[in-house]
């Protein structure tokens, strides 16, 4: 006897759309097209917009085989369903020769004029780390590529609200052109977050700029700029205040030892600005600007900072003394201070006493990582002084650099502190300490 009855069908047939689109997410590229021959369902599923709205290509300057056929099936498939996408983030990894950079320009080329096209949803845009002021871009390319890229911040204006063109390293006029595509239409830009750290080639002092300020008086509600100290002046200043005080909340400012930070800015416009934007936090990152005289013309007390990082990597300097820095410029923000960076190089100098009071000082003070020459009992005395709940840290990462090959003496130390506040470790703290020859 024939039996007519249905075949019974696995459980995955009767997968609700929502929970196959959520699996589908969790594919790569080559799976999802393998998954999509299974039926018509799953087809259906793999052409679901909400599955390519974030896309990453990333160029690789020596692919390997796997890297390549990775790199055209991003590409392909970033086309195909390109009206979908809303967040893509372009990558540079290696760029080695002119050749390769040519031809980056011209799939980008091509890549950026389909999308002008057929996409009209994007709203954030990542491409890093260009550097082109490397020899590697010839002028031609370089150029054209500048143009292309404008022309689809222009036709993408009205919609892009975020825009990563962090490590550009373009010259002043060119970048001004970039940034005044995004209110080309409309001789306005409401974009909200701009990261343009290192957009600015090495040595310009953007902040004397008529064309700088210019530009950047076209930015009518940022929220978050992200941005080099050599952009800082009093007009720049006012701009905000003027412009977009009442949605700016973030600057995230890099200062770096090569980059012009010998202006004057007064306290006064960063106050003005912070009482017209009372949501404001600056975070201040030093890249070996270290000595007290510059820091103090930079690290004025009107302004609201919420995180300082001094990173002087390696480097030493006879010259160059931390203790003023910790004793009279950051306790100046001990009401608003929660995130401390030091990654020093003070083998001269002993610090315990004068950041351990800092730290003390600070009651907002949540995220503490210090990479510097300091006695075993600093962390004893901090972890007390947090069981005792004189500060409030949550987060507490120390690297004690050590001048002695054989480190033995303060590792026992540091297990014998960890084992007296372990109970407190692990309750409460994200703690990580360990000692680092330094010879």
């Amino acid at each position: 006897m024939e039996d007519d009855s249905e075949p019974e069908q696995s459980s995955w047939a009767y997968l609700p759309d929502v929970c196959l689109r959520h699996v589908f997410h969790w594919l790569d590229d080559r799976d999802r097209s393998r998954a999509a021959l299974v039926c018509k369902k799953w087809s259906c599923a793999m052409h679901s917009g909400s599955l390519w709205r974030c896309r990453t290509i990333t160029f690789y300057g020596q692919p390997s085989r796997a890297r390549t056929l990775e790199f055209q099936s991003a590409l392909w498939y970033t086309k195909k369903f390109g009206k979908y996408l809303k967040h893509l983030e372009i990558k540079l990894s290696n760029p080695y020769n002119t050749p390769f950079i040519k031809k980056f320009q011209v799939i980008m080329r091509g890549l950026l004029s389909h999308l002008g096209k057929c996409n009209s949803h994007l709203v954030s845009l990542s491409i890093k780390y260009l550097e082109l002021d490397c020899l590697i871009w010839k002028n031609v390319v370089r150029a054209q590529f500048i143009k292309n890229l404008a022309a689809f911040l222009k036709r993408m204006s009205n919609q892009l609200d975020y825009l990563n063109l962090k490590g550009a390293r373009i010259t002043l006029e060119e970048g001004c052109e970039l940034l005044n595509s995004l209110s080309s239409l409309t001789n306005r830009s409401f974009i909200s977050e701009i990261n343009i750290e290192d957009f600015f080639s090495l040595h310009l002092s953007v902040y004397s700029s008529a064309l700088f300020h210019q530009t950047m008086s076209k930015f009518h509600r940022l929220t978050i700029l992200t941005f080099n100290y050599n952009c800082i002046s009093d007009e720049l200043l006012d701009i905000l205040r003027e412009r977009s005080s009442h949605s700016l909340c973030t600057l995230n400012i890099k200062c770096h030892i090569h980059d012009p930070h010998g202006q004057v800015v007064s306290g006064m416009s960063w106050a003005n600005l912070a009482k017209r934007a009372p949501k404001l936090n600056v975070n201040f990152f030093f890249e070996r600007v270290m000595k007290h005289d510059h820091l103090a013309r930079i690290l004025l007390e009107e302004i609201p900072v919420r995180s300082i990082s001094l990173r002087s990597c390696y480097f030493s300097d006879p010259d160059w003394t931390m203790r003023p820095t910790l004793t009279n410029l950051l306790p100046a923000y001990w009401h608003g201070l929660q995130k401390l960076t030091l990654e020093l190089n003070n083998d001269h100098e002993l610090l315990d006493n004068e950041l351990l009071q800092l730290i003390l000082s600070c009651k907002r003070l949540l995220f503490l990582k210090v990479w510097a020459f300091l006695s075993v009992s600093f962390m004893e005395r901090l972890l007390q002084n947090r069981a005792e709940r004189k500060c409030i840290l949550t987060t507490i990462k120390v690297r004690i650099y050590t001048a002695q090959d054989d480190s033995t003496e303060e590792e026992r130390l540091l297990a014998d502190i960890y084992r007296k506040y372990k109970y407190l470790i692990d309750s409460e703290l994200n703690y990580f300490v360990i000692t680092y020859p330094m010879v």
